[in-house]
């Protein structure tokens, strides 16, 4: 498989290439976002691994025009910036993962790993999901309540997926975490929280019947009341 690596620190750039070279990967890399734009449009990658302060694009802006032009390949932020909030720009940027400076190359090689693997599995059917006056096409990524169109980001969509499949189960935090973000739990982040009642306003602003609960101490349920 093929990954592109886009780093302007030579040393960390020749450390995280190598490892990935020795793990059975070919690599290209890049010194700055515009670079690193042009071979993510040109070239087919299982994931790009990009760090968030680089040349050119930044790593937010970067990620936001390559969605922008309809690519899909998994994105893996790497940065010193490890705030909360940094972490909802990136995934808002459309980033599938983010993981902080420090980190050991074996979480990263996990990382990859778990992104490749995804990107090799598609769906082949057009699936409904329905519960509540809530309805979301799969397939075409669009959610209505009570037959009025709700938009959604792409993780707000993953989210309430996640949501409705485990309808009346409390999930947890960490839980959500895994599923929704592929990552494991950092119970320093409140990620998952924020995310919650970015969607709670979305889906349950204007309605009467509330879908998204809490339950204290234990996590989240997706029901009628």
């Amino acid at each position: 498989m093929k990954l592109l690596v886009v780093e302007d620190e030579t040393k960390t750039l020749q450390a995280i290439q190598q490892g990935l070279e020795e793990s059975q990967f070919e690599v290209d890399i890049a010194y700055d976002g515009l670079i690193a734009k042009r071979l993510a449009l040109k070239n087919n990658y299982a994931a790009i691994i990009t760090d968030l302060i680089i040349p050119g694009l930044n790593g937010y802006e970067l990620c936001r025009q390559l969605r922008a032009s309809g690519l899909t390949t998994p994105i893996l932020m790497l940065t010193a910036l490890g705030e909360t909030e940094d972490k909802i720009l990136g995934f808002d940027a459309g980033a599938d993962q983010y993981l902080t400076k420090p980190f050991q190359f074996s979480e990263l090689l996990a990382r990859v790993r778990s992104l490749t693997k995804r990107g090799t599995q598609v769906a082949m059917t057009a699936q409904t999901l329905r519960y509540g006056g809530v309805e979301m096409n799969l397939d075409a990524k669009t959610v209505t309540r009570d037959d009025q169109p709700v938009d959604l980001t792409a993780r707000e969509f993953a989210l309430l997926e996640f949501l409705m499949r485990n309808q009346g189960r409390v999930l947890s935090k960490p839980e959500i975490a895994e599923h929704v973000w592929d990552q494991n739990f950092d119970s320093g982040t409140n990620v998952v929280e924020v995310y919650i009642n970015y969607l709670r306003k979305k889906i349950d602003r204007n309605s009467d019947q509330k879908l998204i609960h809490t339950q204290f101490g234990m996590g989240y349920v997706f029901k009628a009341e």
